[in-house]
C-alpha cells in the first residue's frame, strides 16, 4: 500500500477529504492517505512541501504561487475550490476601531510570512488605497495566537476566513469590520515535484477519488447539519457558505494564473513572474 502524506487547514473546506478517508475510498485503491491538519495555514504548508514533510497539500492559490516563484520545488495539480475565499477583517471585540479605514498604519496579525493572512493584507491595503510598503505585521502562528495578540493589543487586526471565525464573532471575541474576497479561486492541490515524478499514477487516483466526492458533496443529505455540528457553526451560516462555495475538478487556467502572478508582482510580493510550466502540472 502506498503511503501519501497530505495536509490542509482544519476547516470545513476539507471535509470531502475526511469523508473519503473515513469511507476507505483511498485504501480500496491501495493508497494510505495520511491526513495532517495544518492550523498554521499556507505558509506552514509551503515549508512542509519544501521539507518533504508533505507530499501533497490543499493550499491557498496565492500562497503556493508566491512560494513556487521563490524556489519551492512544487507544482499545482489542479484547482480544489474555484470560488473566492471570503477573508473577514477582524479586530478585538473591545477595541476602539469601528471602520476599516481606521486600521491604516496599524499592525496586522499574520500566521506567518507568506501565509494567506499576510498576502491578503496587501490586497486589502491596495483596495483601501493604503501604502502597501508601510504595512506592519505581527506573526501569531495560528488562530489562537491571533486571539491572544488582538486581546492584549499586540496586534490590531487579523484577516481569516469569514465562516471559520464567525463563531468567535458570535461569542464576542472578535468584531468583523468587513470582508475581503480573493480575486481568484481560493484553494488548489499542490505536490512536491519529486513526489510527482515518482507517483503520477497514484496522484491520478487520488485526484479522481476526491473529484468524484466534491462533484456531489453539496448533494449529500443533511450536509449542512453535518458541517454545522462538526465545525461548531450555526446552520444558517453553513447554508450561506454552501451557497457561495464551488469545488473544482479542473486545473487552474493559465489566464487566472497570470492574474495571480501579476497582482503579486504589482504588490511587490514577488520579484518576477515565472513561466506557467514552473507552476502548473
Amino acid at each position: 500500500m502506498k503511503n501519501i502524506k497530505i495536509g490542509g487547514v482544519p476547516e470545513h473546506f476539507n471535509l470531502p477529504w475526511h469523508n473519503a478517508i473515513e469511507d476507505n475510498l483511498f485504501k480500496k485503491k491501495d493508497i494510505n492517505l495520511i491526513w495532517r491538519d495544518i492550523p498554521e495555514g499556507t505558509g506552514a504548508m509551503c515549508q512542509a512541501l519544501r521539507n518533504k514533510e508533505l507530499d501533497m497539500a490543499i493550499i491557498l492559490t496565492e500562497g503556493i504561487v508566491k512560494d513556487i516563484t521563490a524556489g519551492n520545488p512544487s507544482k499545482i495539480l489542479q484547482t480544489y475550490v474555484t470560488s473566492p475565499l471570503i477573508w473577514g477583517i477582524h479586530v478585538a471585540a473591545k477595541s476602539t476601531y469601528q471602520h476599516i479605514k481606521e486600521l491604516q498604519g496599524t499592525t496586522a496579525a499574520i500566521s506567518r510570512y507568506g501565509s494567506g493572512s499576510h498576502l491578503m493584507a496587501y490586497v486589502q491595503a491596495e483596495n483601501e488605497g493604503w501604502d502597501t510598503n508601510a504595512l506592519d505585521f505581527q506573526v501569531v502562528h495560528h488562530l489562537q495566537g491571533a486571539i491572544d495578540a488582538l486581546t492584549i493589543g499586540q496586534a490590531d487586526y487579523f484577516m481569516w476566513e469569514h465562516f471559520t471565525t464567525k463563531p468567535l464573532v458570535d461569542k464576542g471575541v472578535f468584531r468583523r469590520l468587513g470582508d475581503c474576497p480573493t480575486p481568484w479561486p481560493c484553494f488548489v492541490i499542490a505536490a512536491h515535484q519529486e513526489f510527482i515524478a515518482n507517483n503520477m499514477n497514484h496522484i491520478k487516483t487520488v485526484l479522481s477519488i476526491i473529484n468524484e466526492i466534491t462533484d456531489t458533496f453539496k448533494r449529500i443529505p443533511d450536509i449542512d447539519k453535518i458541517i454545522a455540528s462538526k465545525y461548531d457553526q450555526k446552520l444558517i451560516d453553513v447554508k450561506e457558505w454552501l451557497k457561495i462555495t464551488e469545488w473544482s475538478q479542473s486545473q487552474l487556467d493559465e489566464h487566472t494564473l497570470e492574474e495571480v502572478q501579476q497582482k503579486l508582482l504589482d504588490l511587490n510580493i514577488i520579484n518576477t513572474k515565472v513561466d506557467k510550466s514552473r507552476i502548473l502540472l
